[in-house]
């Protein structure tokens, strides 16, 4: 057994942590030799609740699980930490305007930047799944200026495989058969799920579903496919978010397979003209616990406009809350 990874979950006791964390003690992260030591975060008036989750991983009698802390204080979660999800964030509350919700989270996500900062390992990689998960990405790594940008990512990989799925129902085909997928920018309706350079059994999938439906069903479906859960169940999107999460955390810890990739929203060096110093969503591949953003795509202008429209809507995120960065 290894040396054992320190893992810290905050929001751990909400809907999507608790779908996580029996999968993770499974060893779907890191394979069944590696143990983990997990750092569990949540609001004091939620510490009760987290207790009976606790109380459940223990009854798991889990071979990889070698301790469980659970705390208020970021700086106790992160401590030492390899890998953290925040899946923690402010939800929107009625009449809450934009705005309001952004600053909300720049609070939390600010704090916790600070946290990550003192305490975490140099290498720790930390995925933020709250949303809006882009913006509060862009706040954790702002504050944590000891840490190096490449260390943040937001989830977009849930928006990745609902892409994925959905073209394989069109075509009739398994999901296996579906390469090079691409999300880019924001996790919100201005999202570009994009199927320029994806193939169906080695096949342009474009060819195959004809542009109508590309741009009359699969887009509009896949922006909105989050609330369509709501609508339908009447919550949010839970154990696919979670899914999501260790799927986009194993693949950065790993690699990703030749001649594919993955869609995970980091912070801009200006590829493909999309501004810098904003946390967007690009196709990359992993391998050692790095990633690179896919270089030397042809992008057309139905492509662009989009990818642009969607980094229009970042930078008015980060216009909202850059005055709480620290100078």
């Amino acid at each position: 057994m290894q040396q054992p990874l320190n893992v810290a979950i905050t929001g751990a006791a909400g809907q999507i942590s608790y779908a996580l964390l029996f999968r993770l003690i499974a060893g779907e992260l890191a394979g069944n030799q590696q143990s983990l030591s997990l750092r569990l975060l949540e609001v004091p008036e939620a510490l009760p609740m987290l207790e009976g989750v606790v109380m459940e991983l223990a009854d798991c009698a889990a071979p990889l699980l070698r301790d469980v802390v659970v705390t208020a204080d970021p700086e106790v979660a992160f401590r030492d930490a390899d890998l953290v999800f925040l899946l923690g964030a402010r939800p929107r509350g009625p009449g809450m305007e934009r705005r309001d919700l952004l600053q909300g989270n720049a609070e939390i996500f600010s704090r916790q930047g600070r946290a990550l900062n003192e305490v975490a390992r140099r290498s720790v990689k930390v995925l933020v799944v709250g949303n809006p998960a882009n913006t509060n990405a862009l706040i954790a790594l702002r504050n944590a200026p000891e840490l190096s940008p490449r260390n943040f990512s937001a989830m977009t990989r849930l928006d990745h495989n609902r892409a994925l799925s959905l073209l394989a129902a069109q075509c009739g085909c398994e999901v296996g058969e579906v390469k090079r997928i691409a999300i880019w920018g924001n996790h919100s309706t201005s999202q570009f799920p994009d199927l320029s350079h994806a193939t169906v059994s080695g096949r342009s999938a474009l060819a195959l579903v004809g542009d109508d439906w590309f741009r009359g069903s699969f887009i509009p479906t896949v922006q909105q496919r989050g609330a369509s859960v709501i609508q339908v169940r009447g919550k949010s999107s839970a154990a696919s978010a979670a899914n999501a999460a260790l799927g986009q955390m194993r693949s950065w810890i790993g690699a990703t397979p030749g001649g594919d990739w993955v869609s995970m929203a980091v912070l801009s060096d200006g590829s493909y003209g999309i501004a810098e110093g904003i946390v967007y969503s690009f196709p990359v591949t992993t391998a050692g616990g790095d990633f690179q953003i896919a270089r030397d795509l042809p992008i057309g202008d139905f492509a662009r406009e989009r990818m642009q429209a969607s980094a229009a809507e970042l930078l008015e995120e980060r216009a909202m809350v850059e005055h709480l960065f620290p100078v």
